[in-house]
């Protein structure tokens, strides 16, 4: 058991000066009757109430000393726990560009990615773990956390039309966005960083090119993880008309070349993944390989402890007050 606020106990302090005043001054205030001998009640017994004459007292005393426990706030709480567990920090990198609305996979490319790569998120609740998206251009989407809830609705959030909608520029910034994701791993004290990327298409945007992002992380100890996402020749592509979509098929160019390289060059691996299921196991395979132990400290949520202090303190004052007024009644 805690103390919130152990300042309080320097008012026991005043128990001293009462506990002096009740025993020498308050008893010359009694009233007394003079005799011209006590001879005769020298060796008269006590009665019970003699020797409960103080109790009041020593009950007052009690009472106070619970208060003040009370005012000192008493808090329980379970010990620390320190266990060791697997956790590492890792950042995702996604392709948002319009491509990934392409229907090879269902519901479509990024609809895909988003279920495999949040159910990846839930089985690694101890690693930070952060969102980078990209098209034309990227930005932080997430950056780590352990609040891995939190880190699911934004990643549910991303739309498959962002780029559609003009809100990024479109395109395939492959370099920007590694970058983007190394950057915030950079100052990362962890003993193993990663970052995963997939992108369905080859780098055609962006100033940083793939492989001098591939340099910076593996200069920092990032390693990376490339999936290229898609079919192998074509993909049906929805495209709106007039009165609804009409689907045409789009060639896929995804740059294995340079994914391989940017993976081989950081110590990573270059995963393929042509339809839902191949997706779903290069996600797996990526979570037994990055394991890393790690010292994890835990405790628990305090809790207020006052209440037994409380009403022991009303029961004692109660239990005065009724000797005060019953059997140890003064007569002024």
């Amino acid at each position: 058991m805690e103390f919130a606020s152990k300042e309080y106990f320097i008012l026991l302090i005043l128990l001293i000066p009462y506990i002096l005043w009740y025993f020498l001054y308050r008893k010359k205030s009694e009233p007394t009757m003079q005799m011209s001998d006590t001879f005769p009640y020298r060796y008269a017994p006590k009665s019970w109430r003699m020797r409960i004459i103080n109790l009041p007292m020593v009950l007052r005393c009690i009472a106070f000393t619970l208060v003040v426990i009370v005012m000192a706030r008493p808090q329980t709480h379970n010990s620390w726990d320190n266990k060791q567990v697997d956790g590492i920090d890792i950042m995702m990198a996604m392709d948002v560009s319009t491509s990934m609305l392409a229907e090879d996979l269902k519901p479509n490319r990024l609809e895909a990615a988003k279920n495999v790569a949040a159910e990846f998120i839930a089985d690694r609740p101890n690693d930070n773990i952060g969102l980078t998206i990209f098209a034309g251009e990227a930005f932080t989407q997430c950056p780590m956390t352990a609040d891995h809830a939190s880190l699911i609705n934004l990643l549910q959030s991303v739309r498959t039309d962002i780029a559609a909608r003009g809100l990024i520029s479109d395109g395939t910034a492959v370099g920007m966005g590694l970058a983007n994701a190394v950057s915030r791993l950079k100052n990362s004290k962890s003993k193993s960083k990663v970052v995963i990327l997939l992108t369905d298409g080859s780098n055609n945007m962006g100033d940083i090119s793939p492989m001098t992002s591939a340099q910076i992380a593996r200069s920092l100890g990032i390693r990376v993880y490339t999936i290229g996402l898609g079919t192998n020749k074509v993909a049906p592509y929805p495209m709106p008309v007039a009165g609804g979509v009409q689907y045409v098929n789009i060639p896929v160019e995804i740059d294995t070349k340079t994914l391989s390289d940017i993976a081989a060059v950081t110590e990573g691996n270059f995963y393929r993944a042509t339809n839902n299921r191949e997706l779903k196991q290069i996600y797996k395979d990526i979570d037994k390989l990055e394991k890393t132990k790690m010292d994890v400290k835990t405790y628990s949520k305090r809790y207020e402890a006052y209440q037994p202090f409380a009403i022991a303190a009303l029961i004692v004052l109660l239990f005065e007050l009724l000797l005060r007024t019953t059997v140890l009644r003064r007569i002024p």
